[in-house]
């Protein structure tokens, strides 16, 4: 995958000179009160007068890799083969820690629903003197998903977690549907829960056909400080998946994939992303929550709550946010950098209207310096 790594390489040359070199450029077009607002003008406004993810006020660096603090140091197990790293998973207990050695690469093709034990830490070392953390890998396209959660409190961090297919398949896709025959070929996830309190940061997750992260019914994660990537198979390609669950999306790295971040929309299904930088590839738009026309369910609901704000957005051949219907309760989207112009470029509600806020975004290819 000679793109994927290219990319990795150059993304966080992208990130330094985006977030030092813009502070001085001048104006295009600053809009404090967006024409598209749908909700209600008796709620107050959040936000502040900063744009973008350069805001980050995390401390660690948005995608992590080198800088990044929460490291793991000690751990119950130290891994380097695939057997080493099944029998830890098979024996490992609440709080302790399964250590991937940094130069290691684990072959898990021909596996699925491996079961991460509740309370249990997956770790390496990316970001630790240049290392780019342990690869764990499969090459099946039927890998759905690799890693399951065993239970809440589930930690996977530094890890590269890498899936059998980066490709779009755009046209293959396209004619597989036009067949009836589109799910023909398998797809494939990263990490899926039914848990609480999972958390993922520090990652590199590539090449899911399905998605990378899966947060299925009834579960919440904490998605932080990852380069994920090459998601992006024609008609699915997610990064961040939420299904009537919730989410804190923040501090992430993403590009190359067809939508960045989605919901089903069903009811229960909320997320805030914050400070996220999306690159400039895409072949769909960035955040999404789907509404009630995508699942035939004869309603217009669009998820329950929705905040999205001080992220930047470069990939302006595509929309940054797309609302396909009307949220239960509110979508909030402000203190935003859209490379786009205008809002109507960056932001779409559709089959619905109401419940939806825009506010207080920048449409600007250059940064709007403020005192």
């Amino acid at each position: 995958m000679s793109t994927i790594s290219i990319l990795r390489t150059v993304s966080y040359t992208i990130i330094i000179g985006l977030l030092a070199a813009c502070s001085g450029c001048g104006a295009d077009n600053p809009d404090s009160s967006d024409p598209t607002d749908s909700g209600s003008s008796e709620l107050p406004l959040r936000g502040d007068d900063k744009f973008g993810a350069e805001v980050n006020p995390t401390g660690d660096p948005i995608g992590g890799g080198e800088g990044y603090r929460s490291l793991i140091i000690a751990s119950d197990y130290q891994v380097t083969t695939r057997g080493e790293l099944l029998a830890a998973l098979d024996s490992a207990q609440s709080g302790q820690v399964i250590y991937v050695a940094d130069t290691t690469r684990i072959d898990l093709s021909g596996l699925q629903n491996v079961v991460i034990p509740g309370g249990v830490t997956l770790a390496s070392g990316r970001g630790r003197e240049g290392s780019l953390g342990g690869l764990i890998y499969s090459t099946e396209l039927e890998t759905i998903p690799l890693f399951v959660t065993g239970g809440p409190g589930v930690r996977v961090t530094g890890l590269r977690l890498q899936g059998p297919d980066p490709e779009r398949r755009t046209e293959q896709m396209r004619q597989l549907y036009a067949e009836g025959r589109y799910y023909s070929i398998p797809n494939s996830r990263g990490i899926q829960t039914t848990h609480p309190n999972l958390e993922v940061d520090n990652c590199e997750l590539s090449a899911w056909s399905h998605a990378a992260i899966y947060l299925a019914t009834g579960s919440t994660g904490h998605i932080h400080h990852n380069f994920i990537h090459h998601n992006q198979r024609q008609g699915l390609g997610y990064g961040v998946v939420l299904n009537q669950s919730e989410g804190l999306i923040e501090a992430n790295l993403f590009d190359w994939c067809r939508h960045h971040i989605a919901g089903t929309g069903r009811p229960g299904t909320s997320y805030e992303a914050r400070y996220n930088l999306v690159l400039a590839n895409a072949n769909s738009h960035s955040f999404d929550m789907h509404g009630g026309a995508d699942r035939d369910d004869g309603t217009d609901i669009a998820g329950t709550k929705i905040w999205i704000h001080h992220n930047t957005f470069e990939a302006t051949s595509v929309r940054a946010i797309v609302i396909r219907g009307r949220p239960e309760q509110m979508a909030e989207i402000y203190n935003n950098w859209f490379l786009h112009l205008t809002p109507d470029r960056a932001i779409r509600q559709t089959n619905a209207t109401g419940n939806m806020r825009n506010y207080k975004n920048q449409y600007s290819t250059n940064r709007i310096p403020r005192d």
